[in-house]
């Protein structure tokens, strides 16, 4: 058996009970990998196609020995079963699981980039994985993710969420 590699997912969800459908997700998540870190949740605006809720994100640290494309699956598996139908990109969601490092592998394929090709562009990403890895650095610039999150200019709302205000 192989070594258990290091992965930081994002998660988000803008339809029906948004926390509820993180925690759900967590929950299944944990089932197949070693949930390690969560960081807080936060409310953000939503990027690429305004005219939709606001989003809640989160981002963890898992370990597992899945393959990249198994983990897609599994991702791909818990968003289906949370109620999510494929369709138009950027459309509101009860749930999104991105993979947005898998260790420091860099893979392109045509159903899976790793790292995720636009999460330096993201402060919906970016705060919450400065939160619980600011010195994990990216594989391809060799930032660390609080020199990514520093140099973000696009502004964006990022919140933290308190459960008691839902």
């Amino acid at each position: 058996m192989s070594e258990p590699v290091e992965i930081y997912l994002g998660l988000g969800s803008n339809m029906g009970n948004r926390q509820d459908n993180l925690d759900k997700a967590l929950e299944f998540l944990s089932q197949r990998l070693r949930l390690d870190k969560v960081s807080s949740v936060y409310d953000t605006e939503p990027v690429g196609n305004p005219n939709q809720p606001r989003f809640l994100n989160l981002v963890c640290q898992v370990y597992t020995t899945l393959a990249p494309a198994g983990l897609l699956t599994l991702a791909k598996g818990i968003e289906s079963k949370l109620g999510r139908v494929l369709g138009k990109s950027n459309s509101p969601r009860p749930i999104d699981i991105d993979i947005l490092f898998y260790g420091d592998q860099v893979i392109e394929t045509p159903e899976l980039v790793i790292p995720h090709p636009r999460l330096a562009e993201r402060a919906f990403v970016l705060v919450p994985l400065a939160e619980i890895a600011p010195d994990f650095r990216h594989p391809v610039t060799g930032q660390t993710i609080k020199e990514l999150w520093r140099r973000l200019t696009e502004t964006q709302d990022v919140l933290k969420f308190n459960r008691e205000d839902s």
